[in-house]
C-alpha cells in the first residue's frame, strides 16, 4: 500500500467523520456504552485467535472484521478508504494504539492488516443485516 493511498485513506476518514459528526450532533444517536461493550467482546475474540496463529485473511477473522465494520457503522457507514483510514488511525494515534494493544500487543497491526483485506475483498460496504444489534 503506497503512501499516497494511505494519505487518501486518512483524508477520507477525516472528511467522512467530520461530516457525520456535524450531521448527527456529535453522534448523539450512538449508544456508546453498548459500542464499547461490543468492541471489548470482539477484541477479546480476535486476540484469542491471534494467539492461535490465525491470519488476517482467514475466514473467521474476516467474519470478525465484518462485525467490527458493523459496529463502526453505528456511527456512520465509512467508505472503503475511510475504513482503511480507521486502521491507520489506530496505529498512528498513541491513545488508540495503547487502547487496542492492551488487548494484545500485536492487535493494532493484525487488525489493520485484516481491515485492509476486508476493504480489498469485502462483500460490500453497507452494514450487514442486524448491524445495529449487539454482538
Amino acid at each position: 500500500m503506497g503512501s499516497s493511498y494511505e494519505d487518501a485513506c486518512r483524508r477520507s476518514l477525516a472528511e467522512e467523520q467530520a461530516k457525520s459528526l456535524a450531521e448527527t450532533n456529535d453522534w448523539e444517536h450512538v449508544d456508546r456504552e453498548r459500542v464499547h461493550q461490543d468492541w471489548d467482546v470482539l477484541y477479546r475474540e480476535i486476540s484469542a485467535l491471534l494467539d492461535g496463529g490465525s491470519q488476517p485473511g482467514d475466514q473467521r477473522i474476516q467474519e470478525l472484521v465484518r462485525r467490527h465494520f458493523d459496529i463502526a457503522c453505528r456511527f456512520y457507514t465509512p467508505s472503503r478508504e475511510a475504513y482503511v483510514g480507521m486502521s491507520l488511525f489506530y496505529a498512528e494515534d498513541e491513545a488508540m494504539r495503547a487502547f487496542h494493544d492492551a488487548y494484545h500487543p500485536g492487535l493494532v497491526e493484525f487488525l489493520g492488516a485484516a481491515i485492509k483485506v476486508f476493504a480489498e475483498h469485502g462483500s460490500g460496504f453497507a452494514p450487514s443485516a442486524g448491524a445495529g444489534a449487539s454482538a
